[in-house]
C-alpha cells in the first residue's frame, strides 16, 4: 500500500477541519452543548443537595445550651438560674420548686448532658412537661431522676400524673452516680419507651404501659426545700419526633 506523502496528509487534515468548523459553530450545536452543560450542572446540584440532606448518625445533634446565656430557655418559678463559666447553675432560693424549660416542645428525642450535684438537693430532667401559667405547678410530664445520694434512683423515671415512681435502676447500679463530680447523662424517649444511661452504664429501659403525656417541654428541675444546687453543661438534643 503506497504511503501518503506529508503534503497530502496536511491537505487532508486541513480539509477535514474546514468541514468540521461550520458544524461546531452552528447554532443547533451550540444550543445542544449549552443544554448538556446545564444538565450536568443540575445533576451535580442534586447530588450536593442529597449529600446535605443525608446526615450520618450523630451529625443531626443540636446544641440546646450555647454556653453563654439562657437563650432558648425559660425560667419557671422563683429559683435562681444563671450562666457561670460556660455552665448553667441552678440554685434554690425559696422552699418551692423551680424549673428551667426549653422554648420548644419535644415529642421523641435523645438528650445528652452533663450534671454535677454541688449540694444535697434533688433534681431531674423533665419531659413532655407543662406548667400551670404563672406558677411552677406541673400539670403534666415525666422525670428522669437526678439525686447524687445513694439509693435515690438517679436515672429512674418518676411520673407527675399521680403514679409517682414507675421504674428505677437495678440496686447494683445505684452507685454509678458521682457526688460532687461531673456525670454524663444520656436519655432517650421514643413513644412510651424510656431509656437512660449514666456514666456509660445502661440504667433503664422501660416501656410505660400507661403513658399520660406524649409531647411538651424539656425542663431542668430544682426540687422543693431550698437545697437545690446543681450545675449543667454540654446539653445536646437529637429530635426524633414525627409530627
Amino acid at each position: 500500500m503506497p504511503f501518503r506523502d506529508h503534503r497530502s496528509s496536511r491537505l487532508f487534515r486541513s480539509k477535514v477541519a474546514s468541514e468540521e468548523r461550520p458544524v461546531l459553530n452552528s447554532l443547533p450545536y451550540r444550543v445542544l452543548l449549552f443544554a448538556l452543560i446545564l444538565s450536568a450542572m443540575g445533576v451535580v446540584s442534586c447530588v450536593v443537595r442529597a449529600q446535605e440532606k443525608v446526615k450520618l448518625p450523630g451529625e443531626d445533634w443540636v446544641q440546646l445550651f450555647n454556653g453563654d446565656d439562657l437563650s432558648g430557655w425559660t425560667k419557671v418559678g422563683n429559683e435562681s438560674w444563671t450562666v457561670e463559666d460556660g455552665l448553667i447553675h441552678g440554685k434554690g432560693l425559696t422552699k418551692d420548686y423551680g424549673y428551667l424549660e426549653t422554648a420548644k416542645d419535644y415529642k421523641d428525642f435523645q438528650l445528652s448532658l452533663r450534671f454535677k450535684c454541688v449540694g444535697d438537693g434533688n433534681s431531674g430532667v423533665f419531659f413532655h412537661s407543662e406548667f400551670k401559667p404563672g406558677t411552677a405547678d406541673v400539670t403534666q410530664g415525666m422525670q428522669f431522676e437526678i439525686d447524687c445520694k445513694m439509693m435515690h434512683h438517679t436515672a429512674g423515671v418518676y411520673a407527675e400524673d399521680g403514679r409517682q415512681w414507675v421504674a428505677w435502676p437495678a440496686p447494683e447500679n445505684e452507685g454509678v452516680v458521682r457526688m460532687g463530680d461531673w456525670n454524663d447523662y444520656l436519655l432517650e424517649v421514643d413513644g412510651n419507651r424510656y431509656r437512660s444511661r449514666l456514666n456509660g452504664v445502661p440504667m433503664l429501659d422501660f416501656t410505660d404501659p400507661k403513658p399520660s403525656s406524649f409531647d411538651g417541654k424539656i425542663a431542668l428541675q430544682l426540687h422543693a426545700g431550698g437545697l437545690g444546687n446543681m450545675e449543667f453543661k454540654d446539653i445536646w438534643i437529637r429530635d426524633l419526633s414525627h409530627r
